[in-house]
């Protein structure tokens, strides 16, 4: 942070001597004096004056004595605050959220998650949902951010360079705009989307989902299929727009006020998780681990 001669040159100025300044420093005399020259040479200033009856300092030498006290205690108190910040941010765990990767499902557990790990803390920092974007952030966990929800599967994760840590079997629903005749139910057969355009995302995209719409394209051949290249909110406003049905899941129902999400009596279900790095820090780790024992926790009987 400083030139350790800096204290020595104190330590010699409120002495008197080097001989003084020596012994307070446990070295020898002829070190002390060696480290003064140096810090002379390099300033290209004569610091203090050498007589028989001993050194003074120069003019230049008490100018630069309170500025040296000052420097040296600027340099340790800055030390000392960028320590206490490391401190802060040991364990603090980085969310990225935008409006397709919400960070609800962590307020609904952090109780139990800080019962595990009460150092535990968090940041959400919001990014922009477009697919460049996306891509970018799941290649890079663990730099800017640490943690990203959201669905996946085994291709979409080799393809991304990231791991995940799955909450649970997402169960598939349709997103219908409030004024669409479906918003008054409940709940959905899947005969109730005959006649109606579902909205999927491309093929390629989600193994799960590319299951659901061959099944659908071989066995409900009465729904019609809309692809999209990529869940944004324009989506959102294009199946509100078009009165279409949209494939979604519960962790969306907030994206856009005027389409409804109802539940739809299926099988089909996404994984969905916690993608991360797939070499977490030491701090995501114990994130993980405690909300792996969460997940055991509130899927015991006994809760």
């Amino acid at each position: 942070m400083y030139n350790k001669q800096l204290e020595t040159f104190i330590c010699v100025a409120d002495s008197g001597s080097f001989s003084k300044a020596a012994e307070k420093l446990y070295l020898s005399t002829t070190a002390v004096i060696k480290q003064i020259n140096l810090l002379e040479d390099s300033l290209g200033l004569t610091l203090f004056s050498r007589t028989h009856r001993g050194i003074v300092l120069t003019a230049s030498g008490k100018s630069m004595y309170n500025d040296a006290k000052y420097i040296i205690h600027y340099s340790k108190d800055s030390l000392l605050r960028a320590k206490n910040a490391a401190q802060q941010t040991e364990n603090l765990i980085r969310i990225g959220t935008s409006i397709m990767t919400p960070a609800r499902f962590l307020m609904d557990i952090w109780t139990q998650i800080r019962s595990y790990d009460p150092k535990l803390k968090f940041e959400l920092v919001s990014f922009e949902n477009t697919p460049e974007n996306a891509v970018e952030i799941l290649r890079n966990l663990g730099q800017n951010i640490d943690i990203v929800a959201g669905i996946y599967d085994d291709r979409f994760l080799n393809q991304r360079k990231c791991a995940a840590l799955k909450l649970t079997d997402e169960p598939v629903c349709c997103a219908v705009s409030i004024y669409h005749p479906l918003a008054k139910k409940h709940c959905l057969e899947i005969t109730d989307l005959y006649g109606e355009t579902l909205m999927l995302i491309h093929k390629g995209w989600n193994t799960y989902i590319d299951d659901m719409r061959e099944d659908i394209i071989l066995n409900h051949p009465q729904i019609s299929i809309k692809d999209f290249p990529f869940y944004n909110v324009s989506v959102f406003n294009d199946c509100e727009s078009e009165m279409n049905v949209l494939m979604s899941i519960g962790h969306w129902s907030d994206v856009h006020p005027l389409l409804k999400l109802i539940p739809v009596n299926w099988k089909y279900t996404v994984p969905y998780g916690l993608m991360h790095s797939p070499c977490p820090s030491q701090q995501v780790e114990d994130f993980l681990s405690a909300v792996a024992k969460v997940l055991i926790d509130n899927s015991s009987p006994t809760q």
